[in-house]
């Protein structure tokens, strides 16, 4: 299954988070994650456990995400509550009950989910963890499937070509977050950027998203415009007839790539020559055999028949080699009489 049909739940272990942000100015953003992890599929599950009573700052921007709170109070006595295992509970129950979800998505950096790693990986479900730099267990990010730092998040590369300014404020927003999803496919290795594709992942990442609020007709239209921007560079596939994005954004300065057609024929016509080059010498070397020009030898059949056919009472058919041995005893009898 590609990334684009991924189907996303997220458990986020806000505990563990906050021992991250201890001695630290900034605020955990739930939107550089969420936005980060559109990126890989369609999010259909989002889930915190913590004992809200505790942070109740995080409370107001984790609604707004869509992200249901489960309460985890903490014993009165221990200090401890027991968000790891319901946690775990829910994340099986997702697992064995909803077989169109994929992806599962750990935000936490406690070892002690190393084992529910494990059992998801052995359902054939492709696990992602999340967690702070500091706080993150070596055990659990060795074991998951892929693994991303809250601090690399939001961290995109400048552009070498910018947007003009002098277009209209709808243009740079569409264009803008045209060029977002692009970086966002190659992030994900997706080296056949399809039209399709591109419009799939702006709308993963703004629901809002459509062509003609902008006032483009179709998508295709979009990305010409783009072009003539010089924002990227499209190319039509032969067989759909649809747009592909080959380069946008830096990689307009880079020369273009040769196509694979191309190189596969001149390959063949280099060796081709190669093997012409070494067989005419040895057809060269094979023609002076018995010390005789090849022209002679090639003359030599036609001159015996024709000799051959001129005798009185000489067979019409036969070998080649028969009728000089017959002329040969012609021209022995009168010398012998």
């Amino acid at each position: 299954m590609s990334d684009g049909d991924r189907s996303l739940a997220i458990f986020i272990d806000f505990e563990n988070l906050a021992l991250g942000f201890q001695g630290r100015r900034d605020r955990f953003e739930i939107h550089r994650v969420l936005e980060r992890l559109v990126e890989k599929g369609k999010i259909v599950a989002k889930k915190a456990y913590a004992d809200w009573s505790r942070f109740g700052l995080y409370t107001a921007s984790l609604h707004e995400s869509a992200i249901e709170l489960i309460e985890i109070p903490r014993r009165s006595q221990t200090g401890k509550n027991s968000a790891d295992i319901r946690l775990c509970v829910d994340a099986m129950d997702l697992a064995y009950s909803k077989e169109h979800i994929d992806t599962f998505v750990i935000v936490s950096g406690d070892s002690d989910f190393s084992p529910l790693v494990s059992k998801l990986k052995e359902l054939g479900k492709h696990v992602i963890g999340l967690g702070m730099t500091q706080s993150t267990s070596d055990l659990l990010r060795d074991n998951c499937d892929e693994f991303i730092y809250y601090e690399d998040l939001g961290q995109a590369p400048a552009l070498d070509s910018t947007i003009n300014s002098k277009l209209p404020e709808s243009k740079r927003k569409a264009f803008g977050l045209l060029v977002e999803s692009l970086l966002a496919l190659r992030r994900e290795n997706k080296e056949v950027l399809w039209s399709s594709m591109v419009k799939d992942t702006m709308k993963r990442k703004k629901p809002s998203f459509n062509e003609a609020y902008h006032g483009y007709r179709t998508f295709s239209e979009l990305l010409e415009d783009a072009q003539k921007e010089g924002l990227l560079e499209l190319d039509t596939d032969k067989r759909s007839r649809t747009y592909v994005v080959t380069r946008f954004g830096a990689e307009m300065t880079a020369p273009a790539p040769v196509p694979a057609e191309k190189k596969r024929p001149s390959r063949r016509r280099r060796s081709g020559g190669r093997r012409r080059s070494q067989g005419a010498p040895a057809k060269a070397e094979a023609a002076p055999v018995d010390g005789a020009p090849t022209e002679v030898a090639a003359d030599a059949p036609r001159r015996v028949s024709a000799e051959s056919h001129d005798q009185p009472g000489a067979p019409q058919e036969g070998g080649e080699e028969a009728a000089p041995s017959r002329r040969r005893r012609t021209s022995a009898e009168p010398e012998e009489a």
